[in-house]
């Protein structure tokens, strides 16, 4: 983070920085502290992802049982379609078996009144002629001598024929009734017959299916086991990653106390004691703090500092402990260092010749950090001396007088 500061009326950035460090035994602990726990904190990180992982690995596994299941199922229901058709069609044989019954019931009716009626012709018949037979052959010249005329005889003569071709053509067209009723009957049974093959069959390929049913069914019920034994064991993946977290919650609260306690250990505080002279070998202060004519725009402004009248390349000292947060060039500061007090007390040295110092470095009181110079907006060599307090410029003199 940057942190916009006003010198002289030109603006320079002071980055912000944690500080160093007041006890050092402390901020070492705590810095050994903060790196085990950043270690355990990435090992629990990684063994959440491990868990994270395995749950995804788990999870796609149960994506494809529930896909084979889905399918079994289908294939089920395919199945259970044709299971209907042919129960459809068993219903159908068994509709026509039935009318084929009833129609054999008809025809086995129809043959026993033919066999019946053709068996009582055949009596009549066999009466006749046993009749005749008894009679002998003159039954014939009893009929035709008992005629009262020639007329009458060739009449019964005819009637004696009529009745024998009469009792010859009745046999014979019941004997066909009855061959005819008998072979109609044989293949209606064999009709039948065929029929209650193809209804075996049409059981036999139901039996079959409704096996595969079962078993397409079963293997859906171990499908569903498998699933349930995975989503368990997502469960646990779960109830591990919960736990993983709340782990790595606790190392992450513990880490920031940690880190909170080590800034607070390396937060640099000002103890309020007075400042050293910041450019010794002179001491004569050539323009104080306050309003004044600038020497080079002429305009009247605020000298936010005081110029400490110095030859070139003489001492500049560090004003107080601190660190310093800024040692570089600046067109209007020329070299320049800047050092953090804590507690929002911030010293600037400008115009240096020679900076001794870096950025990032601690300092002590006294302690030589450039050389006195002209560089920048400046007139001559001379060290301009500044004092900022929660970002505004003070009067650095109740500082350096005590």
């Amino acid at each position: 983070m940057i942190v916009c500061v006003w010198l002289l009326g030109l603006p320079f950035f002071l980055p912000q920085t944690e500080g160093y460090a007041g006890d050092k035994n402390n901020v070492d602990e705590l810095k050994e502290r903060i790196s085990k726990r950043e270690k355990e904190k990435q090992n629990l990180e990684n063994e959440k992802k491990q868990i994270q992982q395995g749950k995804r690995d788990v999870q796609n596994f149960i994506s494809s049982l529930e896909g084979e299941k889905a399918e079994l199922g289908a294939m089920v229901s395919e199945l259970d379609s044709e299971v209907a058709a042919v129960e459809a069609e068993i219903e159908e044989y068994q509709k026509k078996i039935a009318d084929k019954e009833e129609e054999i019931e008809i025809i086995r009716k129809e043959l026993i009144a033919a066999e019946e009626e053709a068996l009582e012709q055949y009596n009549a018949m066999k009466i006749r002629i046993r009749y005749m037979y008894e009679r002998g052959e003159n039954y014939y010249m009893e009929i035709l001598l008992g005629s009262e005329s020639f007329g009458d005889m060739l009449n019964k003569a005819e009637y004696v024929q009529t009745l024998n071709e009469y009792d010859r053509n009745k046999l014979n067209e019941y004997q066909y009734v009855v061959d005819n009723v008998r072979a109609t009957k044989e293949v209606l049974e064999g009709e039948e017959e065929v029929l209650e093959e193809a209804k075996q069959a049409a059981q036999e390929d139901e039996d079959n299916l409704n096996t595969l049913i079962e078993e397409k069914k079963k293997q859906i019920e171990e499908y569903k086991a498998q699933i349930a034994e995975q989503e368990a064991l997502v469960a646990e993946f779960e109830a591990e990653e919960a736990a993983q977290a709340a782990v790595i919650a606790q190392v992450e609260a513990q880490l920031a106390a940690d880190r909170n306690a080590l800034a607070e250990a390396q937060r640099i505080h000002y103890n309020g004691g007075k400042f050293c002279w910041p450019a010794p070998d002179y001491i004569r202060i050539s323009s104080p703090y306050g309003y004044r004519i600038h020497p080079i725009s002429g305009v009247q402004k605020l000298h936010a500092g005081v110029d400490l009248a110095s030859a070139m390349g003489t001492r500049i000292l560090a004003a107080y402990d601190g660190k310093v947060v800024a040692a570089a060039y600046n067109n209007s500061m020329g070299n320049y260092v800047m050092i953090d007090h804590g507690d929002g007390l911030v010293t600037v040295y400008m115009h240096a010749s020679a900076l001794l110092v870096s950025t990032g470095q601690n300092v002590t009181k006294g302690q030589q950090i450039a050389k006195v110079g002209s560089t920048g907006n400046s007139t001559g060599p001379h060290l301009h001396f500044a004092v900022r307090l929660n970002g505004a410029y003070v009067d650095p003199m109740p500082y350096l007088r005590g």
